[in-house]
């Protein structure tokens, strides 16, 4: 089919709840993409950091074949082999203590904000459920989830929206103890902000937020859905805080294209859900775990160090571009924001695209660049020349 084609079928038969850009892609390799047309993209967009691993790896092509030539789903009242070897990988390379799998990143936020509140009902009682949350934060699009996101623009047409959230500045510890109070039962934040605009938290701001968690018995919640799975050049950021927090969520780069997602709960949070307490029907599924598995093992010690080197090396290439509009670079590893000045964030990514480099936006002023993590110093290259090519014209 033609690209032109499946925009007609998609206007006719799909909600348009998506404003897509007018681009198809049938296939991929490594972090290169084509289009129906057979036109050629450099990916730094990677479906949204989710394609961490790229496009046609061998590895995980076969991993997801072996186990769907077994065992394809079997539901959570049995065991299976899958989510359970997963979930020990997990635990011993972050020192967290036990997982439960999701879907999504907005479930898995969900998950860990009811087990916030049931850790404090426990022990507490009613009344001490509220969550802070910071401002400019992203944690999904369900209703719990968007009440949870401290970006107004988010708070509307979808009323009422779920309880319980409070909101305070990043970055600013004495701001944050002017909201937090006797109603509190966790603090959860991104460590670096995606959505909001790639914006790194301070780890002397962070260092506090979990001393004050730890000597009021309010949870440290950590959302990594898309800071972790080695985008940021370890394999979960709050691992470069030194944080041992109280539950992390996860979703996006896990399973490398599948859908799957969850959190991971420390010490005093291993035993909050009991039996019928929390669930989902396809968390942990066979296959999307055998996924994750063949993810973590190609992202291997190494390979995640080389992450931090690649993200350098895109930053650097951009900073020594000397461009007037261009203010900073911003981020960690390979989730990195180019802040702009004087230009429109998304009418540089459509110009980009057009020009043969996919990549995102993130709050008002910033070009996301969120690449597969395995791409190629070759492929970086090639997308940092259309992108040197397209801001020249903007001069």
């Amino acid at each position: 089919m033609t690209t032109q084609e499946l925009i007609t079928l998609d206007n006719q038969y799909v909600v348009q709840s998506y404003a897509r850009n007018p681009i198809a892609i049938e296939k991929g390799e490594g972090a290169t993409l084509w289009d129906f047309e057979g036109k050629k993209y450099i990916d730094f967009a990677s479906g949204i950091g989710v394609n961490s691993v790229g496009y046609n790896n061998k590895v995980w092509q076969e991993a997801i074949a072996a186990q769907a030539a077994k065992l394809g789903h079997i539901s959570n009242i049995f065991y299976s082999e899958p989510y359970i070897k997963l979930a020990q990988t997990m635990c011993e390379r972050t020192g967290m203590n036990r997982v439960f799998f999701a879907n999504s990143g907005a479930e898995s936020n969900e998950g860990v904000i009811k087990l916030a509140r049931k850790y404090s009902f426990d022990k507490y009682g009613m009344g001490r459920s509220t969550v802070v949350t910071l401002i400019n934060s992203f944690h999904g699009r369900t209703i719990s989830t968007l009440a949870a996101t401290g970006q107004d623009v988010f708070h509307n047409y979808f009323f009422p929206f779920t309880e319980g959230f409070k909101y305070a500045p990043a970055n600013d510890f004495e701001g944050l103890m002017n909201v937090v109070d006797d109603s509190v039962c966790a603090i959860m934040m991104e460590l670096v902000q995606g959505e909001g605009g790639v914006l790194p938290l301070e780890k002397e701001f962070v260092e506090k937020v979990a001393e004050y968690c730890e000597k009021n018995d309010v949870l440290l919640i950590i959302d990594e859905v898309q800071t972790g799975v080695g985008r940021t050049g370890s394999l979960f950021c709050f691992q470069q805080f030194g944080l041992k927090p109280d539950a992390v969520s996860f979703a996006k780069g896990i399973a490398g294209g599948l859908p799957l997602g969850g959190f991971m709960v420390g010490e005093k949070t291993k035993d909050v859900f009991t039996a019928a307490t929390h669930a989902t029907t396809f968390g942990g599924n066979p296959i999307c775990c055998a996924a994750a598995q063949a993810v973590l093992d190609i992202l291997d010690d190494e390979t995640i160090a080389e992450v931090t080197a690649k993200g350098n090396y895109i930053k650097e290439k951009i900073e020594a571009l000397n461009h007037p509009n261009i203010v900073c670079v911003r981020g960690m590893g390979m989730m990195l924001g180019v802040v702009l000045a004087g230009l429109s964030n998304k009418e540089i990514a459509a110009k980009l695209d057009e020009a043969g480099l996919l990549s995102l936006t993130a709050g008002k002023e910033a070009i996301r660049f969120l690449p597969p993590l395995t791409i190629t110093y070759e492929e970086i290259d090639e997308g940092l020349a259309i992108f040197a090519k397209v801001m020249e014209e903007q001069k």
